[in-house]
């Protein structure tokens, strides 16, 4: 099978330069075009000099449905207005998404799941293979764990510049724990904490968010008992880790049939 032709978006960010060198690192899957907001000081250069691989011969443009036509696939850590934009133009060309973008609200999500009839989109709060395997644990411990003996804190600590809270990666943790207690999260989560607050209520999923300096991102899971703690953890050390997760959901999504799918589709957890 031919190298399959991969578009980033949000190709001038830390996270489109690491996709792009994970792209020029990996075989089967090539850098097929590189797209940038409109007015960005970036356009027109060579995507590959800008990530540190050398002159790739892809010019970064700011628009994204000419590149689109000529790819297999696109690879979006950007930001929900843009993703949903992205879908919508994925549907057309009728290419792969692969969204690890986070923040989205109910509205965006709908309109993801509507370019899904379409387009071949996975959807993840975190691409990492570790992550998700982590969710699966955190779901299994939840279940097993009855919910009168052990509450449930979902901590997590991310890099200063980071714009959402929780992180993505969080919900979706705090997601798994109420699959686990059949429970629904809206209903139960507890965002903030302040003042006097009374008791903690059976039941709920507490989040704890940090943030400072460069870290690249720390989540715990926490089951506290009576006179036990289980901490289910995964620290992420280098953000490549999250371009080779969006690079083997490219590669799965690659000739499927369209839907909505996440990243337990693509590791074969579900």
């Amino acid at each position: 099978m031919s190298d399959m032709n991969l578009v980033v978006v949000g190709a001038a960010g830390r996270m489109g330069q690491t996709l792009i060198r994970t792209i020029a690192a990996t075989p089967g899957v090539k850098l097929a075009g590189a797209v940038e907001r409109k007015g960005a000081a970036q356009l027109g250069r060579d995507a590959g000099e800008l990530a540190g691989v050398g002159n790739l011969g892809i010019a970064i443009t700011d628009d994204p449905l000419s590149v689109f036509a000529k790819a297999d696939g696109v690879l979006d850590f950007t930001l929900p207005a843009a993703t949903v934009e992205f879908a919508g133009y994925a549907a057309q060309a009728r290419i792969a998404h692969i969204i690890g973008t986070t923040g989205c609200s109910d509205a965006d999500d709908a309109s993801i799941a509507a370019a899904a009839r379409h387009a071949t989109i996975v959807k993840s709060g975190n691409m990492s293979l570790g992550v998700n395997l982590l969710a699966v644990l955190v779901e299994q411990a939840a279940r097993a764990l009855d919910a009168g003996d052990f509450d449930i804190e979902v901590l997590e600590m991310h890099h200063r510049s980071k714009v959402d809270a929780p992180s993505g990666t969080a919900l979706m943790l705090g997601a798994a724990a109420a699959r686990g207690r059949e429970v629904a999260l809206a209903e139960q989560s507890v965002r903030v904490r302040d003042g006097v607050t009374g008791p903690r209520q059976q039941g709920t999923i507490g989040f704890a968010t940090l943030r400072g300096g460069s870290v690249i991102g720390e989540h715990s899971v926490i089951l506290a008992g009576s006179s036990e703690r289980i901490v289910l953890s995964h620290h992420a050390e280098d953000r490549s880790l999250f371009a080779k997760g969006a690079i083997t959901a490219a590669l799965w999504a690659r000739d499927r049939k369209p839907g909505l799918y996440s990243m337990r589709d693509v590791l074969g957890l579900n």
